[in-house]
């Protein structure tokens, strides 16, 4: 960059029905000339606990990113979360809407409550004293109120 600018502004973030974060909105400043990138939002989905996944699971989230996004993931971020990299405005109700009818949520972001982890507690570990699994599935699964 000779000019030493950034054309990525931060769109703070981009809202979705019923979610107050897990979408991270990016704008190009050169959205004229390169209109495949004009927006390039980031999706963060919740992480199952203990980060155990099947190669179903997988597949389902490369699946839906190849027809909604990118293409481009980060399994996983600081968050915790999968980071789904790259897609636009229009695609994030559809998103959101296909992932929660599979038991997916959105994970946290901006002002939310990042995205409670933990380690894989009993499931591999023989001397575990508590259930880490257990616990972070009902943080993740209480309803404020």
């Amino acid at each position: 960059m000779k000019d030493k600018v950034t054309y990525w502004k931060h769109g703070g973030i981009v809202g979705v029905r019923g979610y107050g974060g897990g979408v991270i909105g990016r704008y190009s400043q050169l959205a004229d000339q390169f209109p495949g990138v004009a927006h390039f939002h980031t999706v963060r989905v919740n992480q199952t606990s203990g980060l155990f996944y099947t190669s179903e699971t997988i597949k389902f989230i490369c699946d839906l990113w190849d027809k909604y996004g990118s293409g481009l993931t980060n399994f996983h971020g600081s968050t915790g979360d999968m980071v789904l990299l790259g897609t636009t405005t229009d695609n994030l109700e559809p998103i959101a809407t296909i992932l929660s009818m599979n038991g997916f949520d959105l994970g946290g972001s901006g002002s939310a409550m990042r995205t409670p982890s933990c380690c894989v507690g009993p499931a591999r570990c023989e001397w575990s004293m508590i259930d880490t699994l257990d616990i972070t599935y009902d943080l993740n699964s209480r309803i404020p109120g």
